[in-house]
């Protein structure tokens, strides 16, 4: 991946970070729902560290325990992390890592504030990229990871990292985006959909290699079977990049027609900026109305799925 994808993918979380998606918008709500969190989760955490980035639960199948030391690789606004840290206990720590530095700004601020004004006393957000954290070796009971790794620049990087910070016996849980079989040349090349979790994925088979390669042991790359489609009940969104909430020059396929001079609306609730265009039949439009376009013609659920990945590290 390019350093201006890389730079790109930054951007537009930065801007969801500088957002004001929240579980209480009930698109957003709906999609975090539909990939496994129950009301009560989103309810015992802070409303901004939902952003409807999702595609699983990976604390639900963590196996977490009392005492532990997990991570969260690309932790976002903390959602993740916060779950974790109520099941580790005040004697675990629960570590969330991720290369936006406003999204760890508003992870701080929401484990400053809580879900009921008092602090999470057990919990850590640190600015790094996912393949080079600075914890130290088999220092780590558990990491987990929610619609990330998909964006990894380098993949193998990233496995490998895991197995070096986590403890012999540790174990992964992992939701993210796979694929069934290959996409079609206008999805794979497709910025929107990168920075949406899709033209990133490999295949599962090659998840569940790559995984063995780094070192890891009972491996498995399990299809939740979730609807993809799902990211559509937050208005205009597409994939697990979070919508212009509000912006109605981006709510249909007729956005910036040729010859039209009025200017974009760059709205605080967006991760596409007025320069986030793309060209679909000779037509610009914007990053999500370009990518709908292409989403009206395929199903994406005949090529990706939303996966569970287990393994654990030999002791």
């Amino acid at each position: 991946m390019s350093d201006s994808i890389v730079e790109t993918v930054k951007a537009r979380y930065g801007a969801v970070a500088e957002s004001s998606l929240s579980s209480q918008d009930a698109g957003v709500r709906a999609v975090a729902e539909a990939f496994g969190y129950s009301t009560a989760e989103l309810l015992a955490i802070p409303a901004e560290a939902n952003m409807g980035l999702s595609c699983g639960n990976p604390t639900a199948m963590a196996s977490l325990k009392p005492g532990e030391t997990v991570v969260d690789l690309g932790s976002g606004g903390g959602l993740d992390v916060f779950l974790a840290a109520t099941k580790v206990g005040p004697q675990g720590k629960a570590i969330g890592i991720d290369m936006t530095p406003a999204m760890i700004q508003r992870a701080q601020k929401n484990a400053a504030c809580g879900a009921d004004g008092r602090p999470y006393n057990n919990v850590e957000f640190i600015l790094s990229s996912m393949d080079h954290t600075t914890l130290p070796d088999s220092s780590v009971d558990c990491v987990i990871s929610n619609c990330v790794i998909n964006l990894a620049a380098d993949k193998p990087a990233v496995f490998r990292e895991i197995a070096r910070i986590l403890k012999p016996g540790g174990r992964l849980a992992i939701s993210d985006i796979a694929l069934k079989k290959p996409l079609p040349p206008e999805l794979a090349d497709n910025i929107a959909a990168y920075v949406g979790c899709l033209a990133g994925a490999i295949s599962m088979k090659d998840y569940e290699r790559r995984l063995i390669h780094a070192g890891f042991e009972q491996v498995a790359v399990i299809d939740s079977n979730a609807d993809l489609n799902s990211y559509t009940k937050a208005d205009s969104q597409c994939g697990c990049c979070s919508p212009r909430m509000d912006d109605p020059a981006d709510q249909g396929t007729d956005a910036l027609k040729p010859g039209d001079d009025s200017p974009l609306r760059v709205l605080p609730a967006t991760c596409c900026d007025q320069n986030a265009v793309q060209r679909v039949g000779g037509v610009e439009k914007p990053l999500h109305a370009a990518m709908r376009d292409v989403l009206a013609r395929y199903n994406i659920n005949d090529y990706a799925a939303s996966v569970k990945v287990l393994a654990i590290k030999p002791a």
